[in-house]
């Protein structure tokens, strides 16, 4: 088995120090991020290609990936993508469940017959692969990343490319370019929708994905206590200040439902969400309960989009909701 030291001398050369966050697995695959600031396209794409070879060279590598970033600069290929409409799932503060909420009504749309792609932009914690339950990684042909597919929907996350045990350190604008570049050079094919999983905060990657990306519209995830409701505020607001209109307020975590006796407390407050959509002018799609079955379903990689539950129903009304407010149209016939 190839060792990291190896690769790592290795890269020390053939990519001129621009080389960084090199992963080995067990499989012999390599993974390392490449720097590409202030290369042009033609550059960028030489460097990336001599350093991949020297790697590839290594008695024992079965398979190499670079993750290209650059805080200026141009990425290496034109985007080629066929997605009609992209959509931004956001939250402002992190512990609010949205991540769970963007999986799931990823899943309902596709369950609606909708072309749906979910990408993970939370590059310093994706969850994605958890709560699709993917363990595999996501393979590069013809210089493209190819999504996986799971429940119906292509997904692609950080944490189908990088060592799930090593911290992502990397600055603002190395992860906002990551994200863009999982959007316009994987093989996406042709979605009705992208749903993005952004981290939460209103920092680099959501001011990036907001000015280059251009979504057709954001959906802020919040639970309804004051705290989170004032971070959700300046969700709000970014997206204005930006000019991506926002479609509505998703209340996670609504009312706990207890599992013995169906009893209900609203642990976070009551209302709250409906409250600050009301107050700042932006829709409220609706609430999802905190129930035992949506946790142990999403540790189980099985989304509860996907069962017979009242959960489902409750996915599948707010995803109805955003199709007809990005105006989807018709789903595909099978």
């Amino acid at each position: 088995m190839v060792e990291r030291s190896q690769v790592t001398d290795v890269l020390a050369r053939a990519a001129q120090g621009r080389a960084s966050g090199v992963a080995v697995k067990n499989d012999g695959s390599v993974g390392f991020v490449l720097a590409v600031d202030g290369l042009d396209r033609a550059a960028a794409a030489r460097l990336q290609g001599e350093a991949e070879a020297a790697v590839r060279a290594l008695p024992g590598v079965t398979a190499v990936r670079a993750i290209l970033t650059a805080e200026r600069g141009a990425a290496p290929a034109e985007p080629q993508r066929a997605i009609k409409r992209i959509l931004a799932v956001a939250s402002g503060k992190g512990g609010v469940g949205k991540s769970t909420v963007a999986a799931n009504l990823a899943v309902a749309l596709a369950g609606q017959g909708y072309g749906i792609g979910l990408l993970d932009a939370d590059i310093y914690g994706p969850s994605v692969p958890t709560l699709l339950g993917i363990d595999g990684r996501a393979q590069l042909v013809d210089q493209r990343l190819q999504p996986m597919t799971a429940h119906g929907i292509k997904a692609l996350s950080m944490g189908m490319m990088t060592d799930p045990d090593k911290a992502m350190a990397w600055r603002g604008p190395m992860a906002a370019s990551a994200m863009t570049q999982m959007i316009d050079l994987a093989d996406w094919g042709e979605l009705d929708l992208l749903v993005i999983d952004l981290p939460p905060g209103t920092g680099d990657i959501q001011l990036t994905m907001a000015q280059k990306v251009k979504p057709d519209g954001a959906v802020i995830v919040s639970t309804p206590q004051d705290l989170a409701l004032i971070d959700a505020r300046r969700a709000v607001g970014l997206f204005g200040q930006v000019g991506v209109p926002v479609l509505g307020v998703v209340e996670n975590m609504s009312v706990f439902v207890c599992p013995h006796c169906g009893g209900r407390s609203h642990i976070f407050g009551t209302g709250g969400a409906r409250e600050t959509a009301a107050a700042i002018g932006v829709p409220f799609l609706g609430e999802i309960p905190l129930h035992a079955s949506i946790r142990e379903a999403s540790d189980a990689g099985r989304p509860p989009a996907t069962t017979a539950s009242e959960q489902a129903k409750v996915f599948a009304d707010i995803a109805g909701l955003i199709a007809r407010r990005l105006s989807l149209g018709q789903v595909r016939s099978s």
